[in-house]
């Protein structure tokens, strides 16, 4: 996670999101109309967009806009690289691991759930793989002067590896030897995907679309009962453009890819997403993966998984575990793409 500070939300009338029709029957009784507002603001280092559907009510939404920065909040405090004093970096700062070490339900889960897609990628997703990534100067450190050896490589490799990371499940608990520098940023923004559903729900709202950082979870439809459509990005670096446009209604979707975060050192490009096999950025022909599942930190993990195992890999995976998955790869004239068989169902333009 990247986030230093949470802010107050923002609440307003969403207007870049639908067009809402009123209609007034003749003879009928006025009801209250339903509307999409938006609480926007600020977190891990990106941006939220919450939209929820509900009558006028503006005390409701203050307790919204007020619960979901403490949901945000707690979820960075738990589970941030980016602080000193978070329970990760706690937990990471310590010298001895091999004793059992309580944690809190949320991060406990997110381990968890880190573990089952690690298993299910063969190590291509790897929340142990932090010391690698921080070599390449993309965690909080700063970046390197050069790229790293072949021999700092190696000794961080070595000490890595899921399988090395215990859980306990009652009461929850973690422990590791040797001790593991643990980093969350492939998945705990799911999670704070999910979180924020999950309290939306706790609080009767029906329907809603919460989206952080580009990961998105939606519920229900739309005031005119209409499906939540949603746009999957052309990886390019330079602009926003729209490849694909789906449909989605209580579901959640993310996307993994290299044309955000890197950086050049010596004419070659350095993607931010590192192979857990050889500890170095990729360097495949898939430019982007996004993956639908039930929840975001599934599809935020799995993703990641995917992007690392690259287009053949992670193809053959998705479609033997019925995952819908849709890939754009690289190819001499610019883009192609592939869907799996589970992810056509979703696609309308």
């Amino acid at each position: 996670m990247t986030s230093r500070m949470v802010r107050p939300a923002r609440v307003a009338l969403a207007s870049a999101f639908t067009a809402l029709v009123f209609a007034v029957l003749a003879g009928c009784s006025f009801q209250p109309e339903e509307k999409i507002w938006e609480i926007s603001g600020p977190v891990f280092g990106t941006s939220y967009h919450i939209n929820v559907v509900l009558t006028e009510d503006p005390e409701k939404l203050e307790t919204l806009a007020s619960g979901i920065d403490e949901v945000l909040e707690d979820v960075d405090a738990s589970m941030s690289t980016w602080r000193d004093d978070s329970e990760l970096s706690l937990f990471n700062q310590r010298n001895d691991q091999s004793e059992w070490i309580p944690v809190s339900a949320g991060l406990f889960e997110v381990l968890r759930k880190a573990r089952e897609i690690s298993s299910m990628t063969g190590g291509a997703f790897d929340v142990t793989i932090g010391p690698v990534v921080n070599l390449w100067g993309f965690g909080p450190q700063a970046r390197p002067e050069q790229v790293p050896s072949e021999e700092s490589l190696a000794m961080a490799l070595a000490a890595t590896g899921y399988e090395k990371l215990e859980l306990r499940a009652d009461p929850p608990a973690v422990r590791a030897t040797p001790p593991q520098y643990v980093d969350l940023s492939a998945i705990a923004k799911g999670y704070g995907v999910d979180a924020v559903a999950r309290f939306l729900e706790n609080e009767g709202i029906e329907a809603y679309l919460v989206e952080i950082g580009g990961e998105v979870r939606v519920n229900g439809r739309k005031p005119d009962g209409s499906t939540w459509r949603l746009a999957i990005e052309q990886p390019v670096s330079e602009g926003r453009e729209v490849n694909r446009v789906v449909a989605l209604e209580s579901r959640a979707m993310a996307t993994s890819g290299d044309y955000r975060n890197y950086y050049e050192s010596e004419g070659r490009r350095y993607s931010h997403t590192i192979d857990p096999e050889t500890g170095k950025p990729i360097a495949h022909r898939l430019a982007s993966v996004t993956v639908i599942a039930d929840d975001c930190m599934t599809a935020d993990a799995l993703a990641t998984g995917f992007n690392v195992m690259g287009y053949e890999q992670a193809n053959e995976l998705a479609v033997r575990e019925n995952i819908p998955a849709y890939f754009i790869v690289r190819t001499e004239e610019g883009f192609e793409t592939h869907q799996t068989p589970a992810f056509s169902s979703y696609v309308t333009q």
